[in-house]
């Protein structure tokens, strides 16, 4: 598949390119500055702003996929949202945010007392394109959610799914590596399962 991927060189796109390529996949890798995406075979590294609708809908046309791998904070969602409408992708995915997965039903993680002040306007605003999303008549979407804690680790291609729920191990941590969410998201692209949904993904 033709694959793009918008934030490409951040923690999370850099993985998500890779895990394609790996893949087979001929990924179009889209940053504001491409010389910081890594050169390897089936990237093809792209400059590109998020805030710039008619730009990034250019750069994805023509693409069976779109990815928006990107802050919050950084991007307006009704302008994603509008450049992969634009685009006519196949499908758009969005890295999301664990700050709207339920801990208790109708209870959303960003809403308890414990939620780190530092990351609750991002959290918010991923929320907010999360309830767009749900809204969205014509787009063919998925939102996919990591852990509370996302970070770089192994790839080790064991990792469970959930839905709206935060997902938590026995011991009582709730985690994702960068590199087997990348692995989530490219078994999604590849044997679609969560159309017009947002899953989740954990150890």
């Amino acid at each position: 598949m033709k694959i793009a991927v918008a934030g490409a060189s951040g923690n999370a796109g850099s993985r998500i390119a890779a895990e394609l390529a790996r893949r087979g996949h001929a990924v179009t890798a889209i940053a504001r500055h491409p010389e910081k995406i890594a050169s390897e075979p089936n990237v093809t590294a792209k400059q590109g702003d998020v805030m710039d609708q008619d730009g990034l809908a250019a750069l994805w046309a023509g693409h069976d996929v779109a990815i928006s791998s990107v802050h919050f904070l950084a991007s307006d969602p009704a302008k994603l949202i509008g450049a992969a409408k634009r685009s006519k992708v196949g499908r758009y995915l969005v890295v999301g945010g664990a700050g709207s997965l339920e801990v208790a039903p109708g209870v959303r993680l960003v809403t308890t007392p414990g939620f780190p002040a530092q990351y609750k306007a991002e959290a918010e605003k991923g929320a907010a394109f999360l309830d767009l999303l749900r809204r969205e008549k014509e787009l063919n979407w998925t939102f996919l959610s990591p852990s509370a804690l996302f970070a770089p680790g192994e790839r080790t291609g064991k990792f469970r799914l959930g839905t709206d729920q935060l997902l938590t191990a026995e011991y009582g941590k709730s985690w994702i590596s960068f590199e087997d969410f990348a692995v989530a998201l490219a078994d999604e692209i590849e044997r679609p399962a969560h159309i017009r949904r947002r899953f989740t993904v954990g150890y």
